[in-house]
């Protein structure tokens, strides 16, 4: 682990960058996360600016030129060609328009979804059954879950379900933090005609990564959660070799069929918060990017699990395994309700974190800290643990 992770003066000078309401301790910084004072503020200017000016910047600047900057530096991001990405509102509007405009789909066909996606991408999923004809397969993962037994519970279904040629997957599961082994599995799905659908709304900014070493040739992104951009900022990515298998969203004719723009709505965007992000990315790129992040955010997440876990009435859900977890983990007071526990964290102690439910597992708690947590703010969850724990 990075020298700096640990280091708290470091990541104090990070964190007085952030302007930061009185009140909780912020744990749920998996929602959104912050922009920092200079971010905010070059945000405003724009906001201002475009009010003034209007269509006029837009249409004789914006749309001639810098947004192909943009959408430049952007790419250079997740290491793709800028013709492989285009700009959606978030995640969840990317991956939307993958699973509804893919076009492989027979009637008699069958997709793939587990406990752990994201309700919107299973709604999407299930919304196929009745648009395609198609059938939907759901699996649920072994709880504690191993990166064999991630792997193993992919390889059964491809085996017993022969029809498969659609799956979803994500790589950082927003329930608990676990991180899937996306390079494996993807390439089980590969060797048996599946393609796959990945949801990286919580990995982009805490996780290194290669699409094209992982295998992926369909993605979603968010740039509110780890970038640090202002929201309404997402985009989709498209290898460009498989672009023919995404159809132009009903009908998009504002691009050409050769376009990966014409693969989600065309609409009027937040011409503010894109204007923002050649400053978000270098800010980013300063602070370490996501190595650097992903370290701070991962120490931060030991120190409390570490303690935690062998505390009498606690479950932490996501293992320990480095592989397989991120900054986000959850937990459980066993037998008792997540929410009241969630509240009283809140009420007794000042720490706000999030209840999560879906999985095989049952509901949890969600602890995320983020860049403005210090570890002095983890030792408070800590001890509200430890004296829950046996209350």
């Amino acid at each position: 682990m990075p020298r700096t992770a640990h280091d708290e003066h470091h990541w104090q000078t990070i964190a007085q960058r952030y302007e930061l309401e009185p009140g909780p301790i912020n744990l749920e910084n998996g929602y959104f996360g912050r922009m920092s004072r200079e971010v905010c503020a070059h945000y405003l200017e724009h906001v201002a600016f475009i009010n003034r000016s209007n269509s006029l910047h837009v249409r004789q600047q914006f749309e001639q030129g810098e947004n192909v900057e943009i959408r430049r530096q952007l790419a250079g991001l997740i290491d793709a060609e800028p013709d492989s990405i285009a700009f959606t509102r978030n995640a969840t509007e990317a991956l939307q328009s993958l699973i509804r405009n893919y076009n492989r789909l027979q009637p008699g066909d069958q997709v793939l979804i587990s406990d752990l996606e994201y309700d919107t991408v299973k709604g999407a999923m299930r919304w196929l059954a009745g648009y395609r004809g198609v059938e939907v397969i759901e699996v649920s993962h072994a709880h504690p879950a191993s990166f064999d037994s991630l792997v193993q519970t992919y390889q059964q279904a491809f085996t017993q379900y022969p029809r498969l040629k659609l799956m979803a997957l994500t790589h950082v599961t927003h329930r608990t933090g676990l991180v899937m082994p996306v390079q494996a599995i993807a390439m089980a799905a590969r060797e048996q005609g599946i393609d796959v659908i990945l949801d990286g709304a919580h990995a982009l900014g805490q996780i290194e990564f290669n699409l094209a070493q992982l295998g992926i040739q369909f993605a979603g992104f968010n740039l509110h959660k780890w970038i640090g951009a202002p929201l309404t900022l997402g985009f989709l990515y498209i290898a460009p070799e498989r672009l023919a298998d995404i159809d132009p969203d009903m009908g998009e004719f504002h691009y050409p069929a050769t376009d990966v723009r014409a693969r989600t709505s065309y609409s009027t965007p937040n011409f503010p918060a894109l204007m923002t992000l050649p400053l978000v990315l270098q800010e980013h790129r300063a602070a370490g990017g996501s190595a650097a992040k992903g370290a701070r955010v991962n120490y931060l997440r030991n120190r409390w699990v570490s303690q935690v876990r062998p505390l009498p009435g606690i479950e932490v859900l996501t293992p320990d395994d480095p592989r397989l977890y991120c900054g986000i983990t959850a937990f459980k007071f066993i037998g008792r309700d997540q929410q009241l526990m969630a509240d009283r964290l809140l009420k007794d102690y000042g720490l706000f974190t999030t209840t999560r439910a879906g999985a095989a597992f049952g509901s949890c708690i969600r602890v995320t800290p983020g860049l403005a947590t210090s570890a002095a703010d983890i030792d408070v969850l800590v001890n509200a643990i430890t004296e829950l724990s046996v209350d």
